[in-house]
């Protein structure tokens, strides 16, 4: 197998393991390759990308725009702050006009779930979702699960515990789906407010304290409140947050084994994380980061291969 069963990156629930496991292998291979002293290779020469941004993001935009670069593709920016949609344009309308320019893949990200969903269904282009709301962000989870896999060698039997904001996370879904196709034990830890009904259907283990959540896992992938996305007020305060689920130094040092932090970012300083464990040892952070230019390369270069 030397494609991908999906026609877009709209989600990992679409995806089978062997999908995953040959984005994880795709991505071995461009890694070298951006750690090398030249670190382009011709693979996307005569394709045309376009980045719609329909929500502010500075990782994961720059994080495609570099994997497009590497790839030699053509690239096209779009802001929806300096856009038609500001005068009432459709997103249908929006993008139809962009494909009359002749663009073969749309990496989007939309405060709608669903967005994406919607335009694989009404254009030809390739869609690459690159967060819907607070529904999936698949190339966040495939990067996140192939750095546990560089770290240990295999997810499989791993235990991963995502601590924070569940509930309005996109990160946290796709992480869910992607570590459980992949054979790892995955815990959530954080306030009942911020947790989401349907976990339990997902077959995940459900965790009140922090510590306990600490003891049991090998990895703890930290999400941030996002207050931009609550409607009411669901905590007392960050303050009372950060002293009862924030990690610190204190906090892992007695714990009575090593594990690993991991964070998708914008990190908020000081209430899920100390700054004395996001730059400790046991942070992958910048892994994550170097990870995702390759992983979001193997994504555009599979795609771009796949025949309708």
């Amino acid at each position: 197998m030397n494609s991908l069963s999906v026609d877009h990156m709209l989600g990992i629930k679409y995806l089978t393991k062997k999908d995953i496991d040959l984005i994880f292998q795709t991505a071995d291979n461009f890694k070298k390759i951006i750690n090398q002293p030249i670190k382009k290779v011709p693979s996307l020469r005569d394709v045309t990308i376009a980045n719609l941004f329909f929500e502010n993001s500075t990782r994961t935009k720059l994080s495609f725009e570099l994997a497009e670069k590497r790839l030699s593709a053509d690239v096209i920016n779009f802001s929806s702050a300096s856009s038609s949609v500001k005068k009432g344009e459709t997103l249908l309308d929006t993008v139809n006009n962009i494909l009359a320019m002749k663009v073969d893949i749309i990496v989007m990200r939309h405060p709608n779930p669903g967005a994406s969903v919607f335009l694989s269904r009404n254009i030809s282009a390739k869609i690459v979702n690159a967060g819907d709301g607070t529904h999936e962000h698949p190339t966040q989870a495939l990067l996140d699960s192939f750095s546990i896999r560089e770290k240990y060698g295999q997810v499989a039997g791993k235990k991963i515990v995502i601590i924070g904001d569940i509930l309005h996370s996109r990160v946290a879904l796709s992480n869910i789906y992607c570590l459980k196709k992949l054979g790892a034990e995955v815990g959530v830890c954080g306030p009942s407010t911020l947790m989401p009904k349907y976990l339990d259907s997902l077959g995940v283990n459900h965790f009140s304290s922090l510590n306990n959540a600490l003891k049991w896992c090998d990895v703890a992938n930290v999400l941030r409140i996002q207050l931009e996305r609550q409607d009411v007020q669901l905590l007392p305060s960050l303050r009372e947050y950060s002293n009862v689920f924030g990690i610190n130094k204190k906090v892992l040092d007695n714990l009575d084994k090593k594990i690993t932090i991991m964070h998708p970012g914008p990190i908020n300083r000081g209430v899920e994380l100390t700054s004395d464990v996001a730059d400790s040892e046991h942070s992958i952070i910048l892994n994550q980061v170097e990870n995702g230019v390759a992983i979001r390369m193997a994504v555009l270069y599979l795609l771009s291969i796949k025949k309708n």
